[in-house]
């Protein structure tokens, strides 16, 4: 090759060089510009090298201005939307950038009026004395981050305060600081819905749901608006009170509540009816840490639904004790049955036409090492709170007929029945079977007993369940009948062979005449469904000549007979039967 043509190739290459390189630098800066974050380079003096337009738009500097300006914070002064708050700390680590070689990174949050801006902000060094500013905008994302953050605090039914908001607000007026300030104590208010498991049970979740969302919306009237509201899950509200009020307001205020929500409802065409309980906490009298506090609250409120629900409690400092007493009585429930504690008492049950021995009543007692012998009334209550009742039921099914195949034959048992029990027919009936069949009593000298209540609600299945026990020939009777939920309808439903009055028509009252004409009724009632009439807790004499008097079939009662245990029982029959003859041969 000629030097002639050597000579003529070299500024070809030079001009080859500088279009590949210039074609480099156009897709670099094609590729800078089209990317999502504002970019900006400078070196140690604070003169741009080079600026992406995302970075004019975002910041909205006219595109003239970036063209003519040669250092950064000249650049960036222009902006429309940095403040001067802004534009103070960008030029704080810009320079800290130049100067100590520090890379940065951070939120900066720009005033807009009354909203805010929000941009991801990196400095970074490039090397060779460069550095390059990125801004991304991130308003969105930390708006929708805090809608999360504050819809996870909130419930989602009802858009109440959920537990969690709930407790930091509690933790937040009982610091010290706050419980120093003589105005700044504090009152938590438990709210419980009576029988809205009912309404969840027979008219569904969608009913339920329903009824919650009107519950809040009446809360929301009631109360201050810087009173804090919450649904701590279920049908459980709170209330934080900030300050409280006197004693006697918030007596004024419980009571609001529990008159209010004592309304009936209209939910999707359903005509509901509920009920509220109410207890209440003052901090720091009742307790200056949360979880204290919210446990004070929730010990009266256990106290004002044992008090017949639809009441409001204030806590007070013998609620621990009972609280104490009352764990230690569950976990000694809890070991009872397999400690073998539990024995047979049995009450006699007499016939009135003839003074005859019929049946004897099977009544569980709790021979508590400590406490002594505890009636039904004494744990009955806490097994069906803790789940246990079903265990102990199936205990004196198997027990009863045990003893009672040594009776005489026209002699029957009578077990109790409790309510949770027909929650599973499946297991009730199989007891039931099992019972008669270990044993071998036959299922006519077996005595259901079933107490109105276990029939509220939920009819049609405990009639199910007891017209399969009846097809065993197991007897049903109605216990405890008059005591607050008769229901003609259910009588005529089902034939029950007896009705036992409830005692409370035997205990002296004002006014005995009215006493008598109820039971007169249910005699009357009750033979006119072919059903004999049994008369419960019969005390005295004068009471034995009233339902003598009115044609009541039977008696139960300490007259006639205290329990006996499954020894005894022998000898209160004889000592029953000697009793009638003697009345026999003085009259």
């Amino acid at each position: 090759m000629s030097i002639e043509v050597v000579s003529r190739a070299i500024p070809d290459m030079d001009r080859r060089h500088a279009d590949e390189r210039s074609n480099a630098l156009s897709h670099l800066d094609a590729a800078l510009n089209s990317v999502s974050s504002g970019l900006i380079t400078f070196n140690r003096n604070l003169e741009i090298l080079f600026v992406n337009d995302r970075l004019t738009d975002m910041l909205e500097i006219a595109p003239t201005l970036a063209r003519r300006a040669v250092f950064l914070l000249e650049l960036l002064g222009s902006s429309a939307v940095l403040d001067e708050e802004a534009l103070s700390f960008l030029a704080e680590i810009c320079i800290a950038a130049a100067d100590a070689f520090a890379e940065h990174k951070s939120i900066l949050t720009v005033s807009a009026g009354t909203a805010s801006r929000f941009f991801s902000l990196g400095v970074t060094r490039l090397g060779d004395g460069h550095w390059m500013v990125s801004f991304e905008e991130v308003t969105a994302r930390r708006s929708a981050e805090a809608n999360a953050v504050e819809q996870a605090r909130h419930d989602p039914l009802t858009g109440l305060h959920n537990r969690q908001l709930f407790q930091n607000r509690v933790v937040a007026a009982l610091s010290p600081t706050e419980l120093d300030q003589g105005d700044s104590r504090l009152a938590i208010m438990l709210i419980d819905l009576d029988r809205f498991k009912a309404v969840n049970d027979t008219l569904g979740h969608a009913i339920g749901d329903g009824l919650l969302r009107l519950v809040s919306k009446r809360l929301r009237t009631i109360l201050r608006s810087r009173d804090g509201l919450a649904r701590l899950g279920g049908d459980e509200f709170a209330l934080l009170i900030l300050p409280p009020p006197n004693r006697a307001d918030m007596e004024v205020l419980a009571h609001r509540i529990v008159e209010v929500l004592g309304r009936p409802y209209l939910v999707d065409g359903h005509l509901v009816s509920i009920g509220a309980s109410v207890g209440i906490a003052i901090a720091p009298r009742d307790g200056n840490e949360h979880g204290r506090l919210l446990r004070s609250a929730d010990l009266a409120l256990y106290q004002a639904k044992k008090a017949g629900r639809g009441r409001f409690s204030f806590f007070e400092p013998e609620l621990d004790a009972r609280a104490l007493d009352r764990h230690a009585l569950e976990s000694d429930l809890r070991k009872a049955l397999a400690l073998h504690q539990f024995e047979l008492h049995f009450q006699p049950q007499i016939d009135l036409r003839i003074d005859k021995v019929i049946a004897f009543e099977a009544l569980p007692q709790w021979k508590h090492p400590e406490r002594g012998m505890l009636s039904p009334a004494d744990f009955v209550p806490l097994a069906e709170e803790i789940g246990l009742i079903t265990q102990i039921g199936e205990w004196v099914l198997q027990e009863a007929s045990r003893a009672a195949i040594r009776w005489p034959n026209d002699i029957s048992v009578a077990v109790n029945i409790w309510p949770l029990q027909f929650a599973d027919a499946t297991r009730l009936l199989g007891s039931v079977t099992k019972s008669l069949s270990a044993s071998g009593l036959p299922a006519n000298r077996l005595e259901i007993e079933v107490t109105e209540p276990a029939m509220v609600g939920r009819e049609e299945m405990v009639l199910t369940t007891l017209h399969n026990l009846r097809a065993l020939g197991v007897r049903i009777v109605v216990d405890d009948f008059g005591s607050g939920y008769s229901s003609v309808r259910q009588l005529h439903s089902f034939p029950f062979s007896k009705i036992k009055i409830d005692r409370s028509f035997m205990a002296a009252g004002d006014h005995p005449g009215g006493q008598t004409a109820v039971i007169r009724a249910i005699v009357a009632f009750g033979a006119s469904l072919g059903m004999d009439t049994v008369a419960e807790g019969v005390e005295t004499a004068d009471q034995l000549a009233l339902i003598r008097a009115e044609y009541c079939a039977a008696a139960q009662g300490c007259l006639i007979s205290r329990p006996v245990t499954e020894s005894q029982v022998a000898d209160s029959i004889a000592e029953i039967s000697k009793r009638a003859k003697q009345a026999f041969v003085n009259s």
